[in-house]
């Protein structure tokens, strides 16, 4: 089950991973597996009616912790929202009121907010760039590069991250997305601690 909660310490930082029938598998199953190896308290989140497995953009199933909604998660405890891509999951995610306002919050509350693939249009449904005074700098799938470039300044690194908001690519990049994500929260030495058993090149 991916979303089974890990972690270590009671000040572990805590992350949660939105999903949704559509979400890359990729993206998702990667970034959650390797914040959990860093230590980091990870909730997979699903924003879909009803609760149960969703599907993924390849028919891979995950099983939730938990669905958006539910009283028993404390959202304002957690220190980094991820949303993944997949072109159904990242619409579905982009037009959630729920979750644009926790995107919206996160940021505004300097708690890191990332996105990867068509992810990143949830940056901008969530209207993040207008409630900061300079542009923000982020990538995205190219697929949907011509659906931000007028509202953020637009890069085509793997990896962008402008203060606390991190984006990314796409599945390829997910491995470099993650490791970003834990050098922010836990720090450069847990990330080469990370990637070191994992045979990745941190310095790609």
């Amino acid at each position: 089950m991916v979303g089974s909660s890990s972690g270590s310490g009671a000040k572990s930082k805590k992350a949660i991973v939105f999903v949704a029938n559509g979400t890359e598998e990729m993206e998702a199953t990667i970034t959650i597996d390797v914040l959990r190896r860093a230590g980091i308290q990870v909730l997979a989140l699903s924003v879909e009616a009803g609760g149960g497995p969703v599907t993924c953009s390849r028919n891979v199933r995950i099983v939730p912790d938990a669905t958006l909604g539910d009283d028993s998660i404390k959202i304002a405890t957690y220190d980094c929202a991820v949303i993944p891509g997949g072109a159904q999951g990242a619409d579905t995610l982009s037009q959630n009121n729920q979750v644009k306002s926790i995107l919206a919050e996160f940021h505004a509350q300097n708690k890191v907010v990332a996105a990867i693939c068509a992810g990143s249009l949830a940056i901008k449904s969530a209207g993040i760039q207008g409630k900061v005074p300079q542009p923000l700098r982020l990538t995205s799938h190219p697929s949907v590069r011509d659906q931000l470039e007028n509202d953020f300044v637009y890069k085509e690194d793997r990896v962008v991250v402008d203060s606390n908001l991190v984006t990314s690519r796409g599945p390829g990049t997910t491995f470099e997305f993650a490791l970003a994500l834990v050098r922010i929260l836990v720090g450069e030495d847990k990330a080469r601690e990370v990637a070191g058993p994992m045979m990745l090149n941190f310095d790609i």
